[in-house]
């Protein structure tokens, strides 16, 4: 199944973070957070303006980003997890 977000939504996969702390300690499944940095799947076509111009997005598929913790909505597309949000919840563009 093939899923398009609409107007300035944005389908985002989550990056696992590090399972172990820098002093070597392994953080079992229980005690990790979740991360705040994805990739992005998918885009829509953006928003409209007054004028019924569409907003060009700010991000593109293959970013990496860092996103609010509680931010978007997990949703499964094709067995996986992933989150859809609007582009105003993203904070930044990873390079």
């Amino acid at each position: 199944m093939a899923f398009t977000p609409l107007h300035d939504r944005v389908l985002v996969r989550r990056v696992e973070g590090d399972e172990k702390t820098a002093g070597g300690l392994i953080i079992p499944d229980s005690a990790k957070e979740k991360p705040a940095e994805g990739l992005v799947v998918a885009v829509g076509a953006g928003a409209k303006d007054d004028d019924g111009d569409r907003i060009a997005m700010d991000v593109k598929e293959g970013d990496k980003i860092l996103f609010g913790k509680w931010s978007g909505t997990e949703i499964t597309v094709d067995g996986e997890e992933m989150l859809i949000m609007k582009e105003s919840d993203i904070m930044g563009i990873l390079s």
